[in-house]
């Protein structure tokens, strides 16, 4: 019997919490584009009450939200112990917070006006940060 040849893009699953309905479908469909799958939510809570989170091979994570925002939603999970990559992302943002969200281990943070080129790069980066460190 032959082995059947896995596609190794198909199983990595990228989860993207933005409360913007607009940039959870742009970008769902870019990270599929990619040949990954992508899973969105509404907030960090919806997100925390799917009890998914352990599926989550990246995290794509809008860093102003209401009621928990992406860096609440990344410490929320380090305190559980789940340390999955993160790349953030914002629209109109400071260099404070991005800074901020670099120095909370944070793989990239990715502006708006800077997403179009870099978002591949940047994803595909968080996933070789999980496997490089064998993240859990």
């Amino acid at each position: 019997m032959m082995a059947r040849k896995v596609n190794t893009t198909e199983a990595l699953i990228v989860f993207i919490v933005d409360d913007d309905v607009s940039v959870r479908r742009s970008t769902g469909r870019f990270v599929r584009s990619l040949g990954m799958r992508a899973e969105t939510f509404a907030s960090a809570q919806d997100l925390l009450n799917s009890e998914r989170v352990a599926e989550a091979t990246c995290l794509i994570l809008d860093v102003r939200m209401p009621n928990m925002d992406g860096p609440g939603l990344q410490r929320r999970l380090r305190e559980n112990r789940q340390r999955i990559p993160v790349v953030f992302i914002g629209a109109r943002t400071t260099k404070e917070e991005e800074d901020r969200a670099l120095r909370s281990g944070a793989v990239a943070f990715l502006a708006q006006a800077r997403r179009e080129g870099r978002a591949a790069a940047l994803i595909h980066m968080a996933l070789q940060v999980k496997s490089f460190h064998g993240l859990q």
